[in-house]
């Protein structure tokens, strides 16, 4: 049973990994790699190779930039000829990224069968591309693999058949388990270049153009990190978006002079782990963080009116923010330095095995209809 694993952009290398690894304990499997190139740069390329033990690629389609529309087409033709080449059984795509939708896309009109590893997500937000790509993913998918409840319930609602839908937890805190301890071995001083302690530090991304390509909201930013400055450090390592719009505006000078704030470059997988696994708080508009932290049992507000992962929110660590508003951002950190917060809870099958239960699942059911 071959099987091609579709990684485009850094979320997906996490979750293809611990997949790879279930896959290669499989006799009845065989199992590559296709790595689009829509996101690449040494960094990702130290992330996909070193730290996470992944092989190189069979396939590297060196896609590149674009606007959504032509990495999509450009996508599209050259998996194509991959498609061509190695005939495979299954092609197996993750996540909500352009590279997700575009291989998952040929391979159906190619009418080779498709997994879809997370999904049922929905933010009900369609501004969101990567909404759009979520629903249009799982409609032509024949195995759906699901993180939390929410995504059974939203199939349901969609019509699809309870037998193409599996609960199995979350691969992207199997890669979390995997790695805990060696990125425990870090050391942080080390990583930011400065003393720095558990527990000492707010830990903060942000890159979601709603909240960096405006000037208000790169000064709500500013204002939010002078506020926590007050009762802990804040770590930013800052996205290369994010640099843009703030050197463009001018306002590198009055970030870089704030007391009490240390400037990162973007970290890699195990170091950005090591950072979350000791901040006090981690403040964010990442989506994949939400789960991380919730995992890490780490308190984490998140800049977003609508979350694909309410999971987070009922059960988890997560809180949401419509907007960055300094005055909320500074009343939540304090509830929560104070203890006037919730826990949270760890979801169901968030235990390190969900890749071992999809092998397990594709090897019964699709491994049984090809012999």
């Amino acid at each position: 049973m071959k099987i091609l694993n579709i990684v485009g952009a850094r979320p997906n290398f996490m979750k293809v990994a611990p997949l790879h690894r279930a896959f290669l304990t499989k006799n009845e499997i065989d199992s590559k790699i296709v790595h689009t190139g829509q996101h690449y740069d040494a960094k990702m390329s130290d992330v996909f190779f070193n730290q996470l033990g992944l092989p190189q690629p069979h396939y590297f389609l060196g896609i590149g930039g674009g606007s959504h529309t032509q990495q999509t087409a450009k996508i599209m033709l050259e998996f194509e000829k991959v498609m061509e080449v190695e005939r495979p059984d299954l092609v197996l795509v993750v996540g909500d990224v352009t590279s997700t939708i575009a291989c998952a896309l040929v391979a159906s009109k190619m009418y080779v069968p498709i997994a879809h590893v997370e999904a049922g997500l929905r933010s009900g937000d369609r501004r969101m591309p990567e909404e759009i790509n979520r629903i249009l993913t799982d409609s032509i998918s024949d195995w759906l693999f699901v993180t939390e409840q929410s995504g059974i319930d939203n199939l349901r609602k969609e019509g699809v058949p309870d037998e193409k839908v599996f609960m199995v937890g979350n691969c992207m805190i199997d890669s979390l388990v995997y790695y805990h301890q060696k990125a425990q071995q870090l050391d942080l001083t080390d990583l930011v270049g400065k003393s720095l302690s558990a527990n000492e530090y707010v830990l903060m991304t942000m890159h979601r153009p709603a909240n960096v390509d405006t000037k208000e909201g790169l000064h709500s930013i500013l204002k939010i990190i002078k506020d926590t400055v007050k009762l802990k450090k804040v770590l930013f390592p800052i996205h290369p978006r994010t640099r843009n719009n703030i050197e463009k505006l001018g306002l590198l000078p009055m970030l870089t002079q704030i007391e009490g704030l240390i400037l990162t470059e973007p970290q890699g997988y195990l170091e950005f782990l090591k950072l979350m696994q000791n901040a006090a708080i981690v403040i964010t508009d990442s989506g994949g963080i939400q789960e991380e932290t919730t995992f890490l049992q780490v308190p984490c507000l998140t800049f977003r009116d609508t979350t694909e992962r309410p999971v987070t929110v009922e059960l988890g660590t997560n809180q949401l923010l419509a907007d960055l508003n300094p005055l909320t951002v500074q009343q939540k950190v304090e509830e929560i330095l104070t203890g006037r917060t919730k826990k949270g809870n760890i979801p169901p099958l968030w235990d390190g095995y969900a890749s071992e239960r999809i092998a397990d699942i594709l090897v019964q059911k699709l491994h049984g209809e090809l012999v």
